[in-house]
């Protein structure tokens, strides 16, 4: 039987990536610190993915084990026989389990082993899994490097599907939306490509992961900036005032106008993907806090990031960026105490004015046209919170 191992046994781990290994064949063996979770796995031996979306339904997870992972037996299970190691732990974590993926990887090559093994990282980072190989690779002697680069695949991926909060009389049992996207670069992986249900083979990542920043990431500050300002609670709150819920639309469409032309997506594909997003924000299932969303303003406002990139992308084709606008602009007024990142900028903008934020933040100048026209509507929005 194929053999994966799900590094991560947290709620994504669980209720996405493992749960798609085993319902395409593999045994999923799940390694984590937490050893209860370990525990109730190795105890039930099973556990129930409830999709709550606006179609219900449910399925069991059955082919499973669990190990921890901060001892050897993670070591061990990757010197075996493993085909596949994913991971689901965060970016921060992933330069920490590099070290048992190499000393795994080094006790393939000193059995001897030619089975080709492969790595992905499924984070929400931009090329998790190159930066996992990079670790790994600090790890290894050059000799093990070598044989890393034969027989090992790093291969990088875009994830996306939304875990709503829930609670089961199963603690092993993970609620999920309905819709799911795990992309994976076709150059990274070694050997034939197999079948995993829900995962896409795509040729340029790049692609998929702009369009899940301009689109997803994009809409959803958008929505959970302004939703803030006006006292909304929740991402479903906001993204239902009549004042907010177009307004996100519409710049949701004028970042896909500008994917399209960078991309050349298919616009009757595209846009029907924005639908399939928007829509993901209305499921009343998932109570996502608008403060939790907006959370981390200055590293969102970054040029690189979900608020300026698509403007700034939109704006290079001269195309219309009047909703756009709103996402910088509504993030600068976004007051939390509890958020280390809005504190900065609240203090930022007292002290120095928030012309100086927004030219330091996002590496827009006060010549650019773009400048004046977001900073009239941060103006107008905090009239409009009077």
């Amino acid at each position: 039987m194929k053999q994966a191992i799900m590094i991560g046994a947290g709620n994504i781990g669980r209720g996405f990536i493992g749960a798609l290994l085993e319902k395409s064949g593999y045994h999923v063996t799940f390694a984590d610190v937490a050893e209860n979770l370990i525990s109730a796995i190795n105890e039930r031996g099973s556990y129930t993915v409830h999709i709550q979306d606006r179609e219900c339904a449910q399925w069991t997870v059955k082919n499973i084990s669990g190990i921890s992972s901060a001892g050897p037996e993670l070591v061990d299970a990757i010197g075996g026989d493993c085909e596949l190691i994913t991971t689901a732990v965060g970016l921060r974590i992933l330069p920490i389990v590099a070290k048992p993926i190499a000393a795994g990887i080094r006790a393939r090559k000193a059995a001897g082993s030619r089975q080709l093994l492969n790595v992905v990282a499924c984070e929400n980072a931009v090329r998790g899994t190159s930066q996992l190989r990079e670790a790994v690779f600090t790890h290894l002697s050059e000799e093990e490097t070598a044989y890393a680069r034969e027989y090992v695949g790093f291969a990088d991926c875009a994830v996306d599907r939304i875990v709503p909060k829930a609670s089961f009389e199963n603690p092993l049992d993970v609620a999920v939306e309905q819709y799911t996207e795990w992309d994976v670069e076709k150059s990274g992986w070694k050997g034939e490509l197999p079948e995993i249900q829900g995962l896409g083979w795509v040729d340029n990542l790049d692609a998929y992961l702009e369009r899940k920043l301009f689109t997803l990431n994009s809409g959803h500050a958008i929505c959970a900036y302004l939703g803030a300002l006006k006292g909304c609670r929740t991402i479903v709150e906001s993204i239902a005032d009549p004042a907010i819920g177009p307004l996100v639309r519409q710049a949701m469409w004028e970042s896909g106008e500008g994917l399209i032309r960078k991309f050349g997506f298919d616009p009757d594909a595209h846009h029907a993907y924005i639908d399939r997003i928007f829509a993901r924000f209305q499921n009343p299932f998932l109570e996502d806090e608008a403060q939790r969303v907006a959370r981390e303003p200055i590293r969102k406002l970054a040029p690189t990031d979900r608020l300026i990139k698509p403007l700034m992308t939109a704006y290079s084709y001269g195309l219309n960026v009047d909703h756009l606008i709103f996402g910088a602009a509504a993030a600068l007024h976004f007051n939390c105490p509890e958020d280390e990142q809005s504190v900065e900028l609240m203090k930022k903008i007292a002290e120095a004015g928030v012309e100086k934020a927004l030219e330091e933040y996002t590496g827009l100048t006060p010549d650019h046209p773009l400048f004046g026209r977001i900073l009239d509507v941060y103006r107008a929005l905090g009239v409009a919170k009077r």
